[in-house]
C-alpha cells in the first residue's frame, strides 16, 4: 500500500460581494451531511493569516469572522471528522496556506514552519443578510435545505454504526425512522434526543461506542489510524475503505446484515498522512488475505488481478466476530 492522501472536503457553494458594513460578521452555515470542522484565510494589505479548526454540524451556522470585514480575500478550507474516513470530494481552492492538526491561528499563512502544514483553501464570497451580515453555505451537489442536511447526516453516521438507513438521500421514512429507533435504544438514548442542541455530539459518540456484535476498531495509539474492512457475502468479496480512527477513540465500519467472513486491515499515519514506521517496519495491523485498495475512499466488488488494476493488494486478516470484542489496535 502506497500510503493515506488525506483529502479535505467538499463542494463550497457561495454566492457574494463583500461590502463596507462597519460591524459585518461573517457566518457559515452547514448544509451538508457531514460535520466538518473549517479553517478561515484572510488576505488584507498583502498579508496572509489562518484561523481553524471551528466545526459546524448539519443545519447549523456558525460566526468565522466578527467585526468590520476588512479583506481582500477570504478563504476557506473544510474537513470531515475522523469517524468519516475520507472526504468526500478534494478541495478545488488554488491558494496552498498553512494550517494545522490542532486548533490553531497562524498570522504568516503562506510559509509553513514546524507542524504547519498546506492545504487548499477556496475563495469564498458571502452574501449579505438583511441584518447587515453575511453568511456562505457549505453544501454537496445534492443541494439540501438545513432539514435535508440533518437527516442525511442521521441516515450516514446510522450506515457508519452499521443500521441500514440507506440510501443517504435526506428524505425521511420508515426505514430510516427504524434504523434511528433501533439505533437510540441499542444505545439507552431517548427519542427526543433528537431535537437536543447537542444531538451530533451525543450520536457521535454513540456511534463510536463499542457495542456487543458486529466489527469495532479501538485506537490505543498516539496515531491516527485508517483502517478498511472486507466483507465476504458467500458470493464475493468487498474491500472497503478508508476509515478513520482518532487516537483513544474507536469506530464501527458498516457491514451487511450476516457476513460470512469478515476481515480488517489498518495503518498508523502521521500528521501528513505518511503511513508511521517504528524501527523500520510500517506499524499495521493485518495478515494473509490479499485484498484490493486504494489510496483514496474505495469500494471494491472484485478481488482478482489487484495490479492489473491500478490497485494495491493489501494483506487483510481475519476477524472473530464471535466474542463480541473490539479490535484493538496497538504500538509496540
Amino acid at each position: 500500500m502506497t500510503g493515506w492522501r488525506s483529502r479535505a472536503l467538499a463542494t463550497i457553494v457561495t454566492t457574494l460581494s463583500l461590502t463596507s458594513a462597519a460591524h459585518a460578521d461573517l457566518k457559515l452555515c452547514n448544509r451538508m451531511s457531514y460535520v466538518v470542522e473549517t479553517a478561515i484565510g484572510v488576505d488584507s494589505s498583502g498579508a496572509t493569516a489562518t484561523r481553524g479548526w471551528l466545526r459546524i454540524d448539519p443545519a447549523q451556522c456558525r460566526v468565522v469572522v466578527q467585526g468590520a470585514l476588512n479583506a481582500d480575500r477570504i478563504m476557506l478550507n473544510a474537513r470531515v471528522l475522523p469517524l468519516y474516513g475520507a472526504s468526500p470530494l478534494p478541495q478545488n481552492g488554488t491558494d496552498r496556506l498553512c494550517v494545522a492538526d490542532d486548533n490553531f491561528v497562524i498570522a504568516a499563512a503562506r510559509q509553513c514552519r514546524g507542524n504547519q502544514t498546506p492545504a487548499a483553501f477556496t475563495e469564498i464570497k458571502p452574501t449579505d443578510t438583511e441584518d447587515g451580515n453575511k453568511i456562505a453555505y457549505l453544501a454537496e451537489d445534492s443541494g439540501y435545505d438545513d432539514e435535508q442536511a440533518k437527516l442525511a447526516a442521521i441516515q450516514r453516521l446510522l450506515l457508519i454504526a452499521g443500521y441500514d438507513a440507506s440510501p443517504i438521500d435526506g428524505v425521511d421514512g420508515p426505514k430510516t425512522q427504524a434504523a434511528l429507533s433501533a439505533f437510540l435504544k441499542s444505545r439507552g438514548l431517548k427519542p427526543e434526543i433528537v431535537d437536543a442542541p447537542d444531538f451530533f455530539d451525543v450520536m457521535i459518540k454513540a456511534v463510536q461506542q463499542p457495542t456487543g456484535s458486529g466489527l469495532t476498531w479501538c485506537n490505543d495509539t498516539k496515531y491516527k489510524i485508517m483502517a478498511a474492512v472486507g466483507e465476504d457475502d458467500g458470493r464475493t468479496i468487498t474491500s472497503r475503505g478508508w476509515y478513520g480512527v482518532a487516537p483513544g477513540q474507536c469506530l464501527r465500519p458498516d457491514l451487511g446484515a450476516q457476513p460470512k467472513r469478515v476481515f480488517s486491515f489498518a495503518e498508523a499515519v502521521d500528521g501528513n498522512g505518511r503511513p508511521v514506521s517504528i524501527k523500520g517496519r510500517a506499524l499495521n495491523w493485518g495478515g494473509g488475505t490479499a485484498l484490493c485498495t486504494r489510496d483514496s475512499r474505495f469500494e471494491i466488488g472484485e478481488q482478482g488481478d489487484c495490479a492489473g488494476r491500478g490497485l494495491a493488494a493489501t494483506g487483510f486478516a481475519a476477524v472473530d466476530l464471535s466474542d463480541g470484542k473490539p479490535l484493538r489496535f496497538t504500538a509496540p
